[in-house]
């Protein structure tokens, strides 16, 4: 489920994951588990910027190509 979320979706509920372990007052297994899933949608968010850079080198390396016509 976590690998179908857009970068925003991720970004949202990671700060939200982020928001209740701060304010704790959870269990030790609770906890864990919010941990675990921030963990994840990190990831994810970390998936969609490096593919996100990864356009943005090609792009320019395009414009900046002496082959260009």
């Amino acid at each position: 489920m976590t690998e179908e979320l857009d970068y925003e979706q991720a970004r949202d509920q990671l700060a939200e994951v982020v928001a209740k372990l701060e304010t704790g007052g959870l269990s030790l297994e609770d906890s864990l588990a919010l941990w675990e899933r921030g963990e994840a949608l990190a990831k994810v968010c970390d998936q969609h910027l490096a593919g996100a850079r990864e356009r943005i080198e090609k792009a320019l390396a395009a414009v900046e190509s002496p082959d260009r016509k």
